[in-house]
């Protein structure tokens, strides 16, 4: 199958315009009579289901949460990006788009990347009209930070709960259709399989969680905005329910799967502290904004932070990037800290983790404060008091959850981080209207490829998910369902339905029926060790190979010797998870199979044969610019199919931050 992305013609900056001018339409009667499925209830399929069921299509939702507003989107921190150039610092679409490019590493459509840029002002506005509670200015305007990549300020934030608040504006658009008897909720449902009939996305099957039934659901289009795959590697900041089901179905049933390789290492995460951790926890990229990263200049000190004094820290960041200095993006922060803890130089009881101090912004608010408050000879504890206050107010509820976890002051004595799996740029292959290689089937948020590239820069998921969801599916969906119009309602009795549904329960059975001696947590942790060991942060083929090899035989005992127990009607979070471990143990070995044929390095893809003299990603882009797009064949093969990527405005060079 030949990859088309249709991507309109024209100038780059005309492409969305013309497209929304002369896209097809649906009437306003036509759409009452069409029915569309939404999988998952984050920002970008909130936001979906507001739109549609807005304009008149009947939606219904489905979550595996006890509610919509549970969704990961909700653990979102340090904000998410625009280009309105409130601080009159240099901004512009263009900017953000180039950025967008830079910092994916060129491995990025081009067309896809604008058109959010382009739309990224309106979300900002239609956040502000839902009663989103953006910090703001002494004088009333929106307020901006910056973040990792960029040297402008663009980021919009509600202090650091902006996915929650985000979350919540959308969840209560999508409520107002709930209410008004255009949307319907599937709260504790689990989407287990697609449904295509005549080759055509037409429903669900889902596992209502509470009394184990399956459910058969119907529509003329599916939207799958189910996040992303992070939780391949066990140890993650996503929410423990996070998974790859609902894409990985769907990839099954023919979705073309693409850059599954492309994982994002967070650099801001607080460390690993046991053997028995199940989760990490995220500190925001904003606290690079005014956080300096360093280690002691002398391996192994044994010194508390407090002790080392300045001219024996090494601020890394600002040494090897002086231009962007500790707002290098993601994968570049990520290795340097990685860097200077293989070298002997980390810090803490494990020694992998790196300091992220704020006491300079203390000391540079303080002063300011003071001479604010007209105090003419401030000491050096009025000044720091003073900053504390600033910080507080900026980053506060970060610094109250750091302490809860870690039992340390962070205004007292520098954080300690360390980088972990976050983010996936990988996802379902979509072309420009959204819809993956299944027509009907559309991918929105993270669980598509389309926006990042090889490193997503900070802040830009949630406006992805939310231009996904409120400005682009909006248009695009009709392109589809106007031919959609005299199709009558799709009945759930077709044998499509029923053969889904006997393979889904065969599935379960065959779970339920193992009873092995080792429990679903057993193998979902080993699969993440070989990941993050040999797939995470530095690959290699040898690696690779040997990460193939030990993922296929831990698949093969996990079928033998997984312990499920409960039973399949009813309440059984342990079958829950059985099934989406079975899932990532398939995903897992793609991802090593994309990231081994993948013979270069880009953004958080890094393989060690392939680095600069000064250890930056070297990209080969005479042979691998281009989307790598999977089809799945037995679950032994897999087939790779190429969607060159045709850059006529930035044309890519080697990545520089210095």
């Amino acid at each position: 199958m030949e990859l088309d992305a249709k991507i309109p013609k024209g100038a780059l900056e005309d492409k969305w315009k013309h497209y929304k001018d002369t896209v097809r339409l649906v009437s306003p009667a036509n759409k009452r009579r069409l029915e569309v499925v939404i999988v998952g209830t984050g920002l970008a399929g909130a936001s979906a289901a507001a739109s549609l069921a807005e304009l008149g299509y009947h939606v219904k939702v489905f979550c595996f949460q006890d509610s919509p507003r549970r969704a990961h989107s909700i653990a979102a921190q340090g904000g998410i990006n625009a280009a309105k150039n409130y601080q009159n610092d240099g901004d512009s679409v263009f900017r953000l788009f180039y950025d967008t490019i830079k910092g994916g590493d060129y491995r990025s459509r081009e067309a896809n990347v604008y058109r959010l840029a382009e739309v990224s002002a309106d979300i900002i506005d239609h956040c502000v009209a839902l009663g989103v509670p953006f910090a703001r200015e002494y004088g009333g305007l929106l307020a901006n930070r910056s973040f990792g990549g960029v040297q402008v300020q663009r980021t919009f934030y509600a202090a650091g709960q902006t996915g929650q608040q985000l979350l919540l504006g959308a969840y209560s658009a999508m409520q107002r259709q709930v209410a008004l008897g255009n949307v319907e909720v599937f709260a504790r449902h689990e989407m287990l399989d697609l449904v295509l009939i005549d080759g055509k996305a037409r429903g669900i099957i889902a596992r209502n969680l509470v009394t184990g039934e399956l459910e058969r659901h119907a529509g003329h289009a599916v939207l799958l905005a189910s996040g992303g795959y992070g939780n391949v590697f066990y140890l993650s900041t996503n929410a423990m329910g996070s998974n790859v089901t609902a894409s990985w179905k769907a990839h099954k049933r023919g979705a073309y799967f693409a850059n599954p390789c492309f994982t994002q290492i967070h650099p801001t995460c607080i460390p690993v502290s046991g053997d028995y951790q199940s989760k990490l926890t995220l500190m925001s990229e904003s606290l690079r904004n005014d956080g300096r990263v360093w280690v002691p200049k002398k391996k192994d000190d044994p010194r508390k932070p407090t002790e080392i004094p300045e001219e024996e820290r090494d601020y890394f960041l600002e040494r090897r990037y002086p231009a962007f200095g500790n707002l290098v993006p993601r994968d570049v922060a990520s290795r340097a800290a990685k860097e200077r803890c293989d070298a002997g130089y980390g810090v803490g009881p494990s020694k992998m983790a790196v300091y992220l101090d704020f006491r300079s912004a203390m000391h540079r608010y303080g002063q300011a404060e003071a001479h604010r408050l007209g105090i003419a000879h401030p000491t050096e504890d009025q000044i720091l008091n003073l900053g504390k206050q600033i910080i507080r107010e900026k980053y506060g509820n970060l610094f109250e959850m750091y302490e809860r976890i870690t039992g340390e002051n962070p205004y007292e004595t520098p954080m300690r981080i360390y980088p972990a799996v976050h983010y996936t740029m990988g996802g379902l292959w979509v072309d420009y209207e959204l819809m993956t290689t299944i027509p009907g089937l559309y991918a929105l948020g993270e669980c598509n490829f389309s926006d990042h590239g090889a490193n997503r820069l900070g802040a830009s998921a949630l406006m992805q998910g939310l231009a996904d969801g409120f400005f682009i599916i909006p248009y695009t969906i009709g392109n589809y369902l106007a031919d959609e119009i005299r199709t009558p309602k799709i009945s759930t009795d077709h044998p499509a339905f029923a053969q889904a549904e006997r393979e889904v329960k065969d599935r379960i059975d065959r779970l339920m029926s193992v009873q092995g001696k080792e429990t679903v947590d057993y193998y979902h942790r080993h699969l993440g060790k070989i990941m993050w060991d040999k797939c995470g942060m530095a690959r290699n083929a040898r690696g690779l190979q040997e990460a193939i090899s030990e993922i296929q035989a831990l698949r093969e005992e996990f079928w033998k010797n997984v312990r499920v127990p409960g039973d399949a009607n009813s309440l059984n979070p342990e079958l829950e998870k059985a099934g989406r471990v079975a899932d990532f143990l398939e995903l897992a070995e793609l991802i090593c199979i994309d990231a081994l044929h993948r013979n270069e390095s880009c953004g958080g893809h890094f393989r060690e044969e392939y680095q600069t003299p000064d250890g930056e990603a070297l990209r080969d882009d005479e042979h691998f610019a281009y989307v790598a797009a999977w089809e799945y064949q037995d679950g032994k093969n897999y087939t790779l199919h190429k969607e060159p990527l045709q850059f006529e405005v930035v044309h890519p060079t080697q990545r520089s931050y210095k």
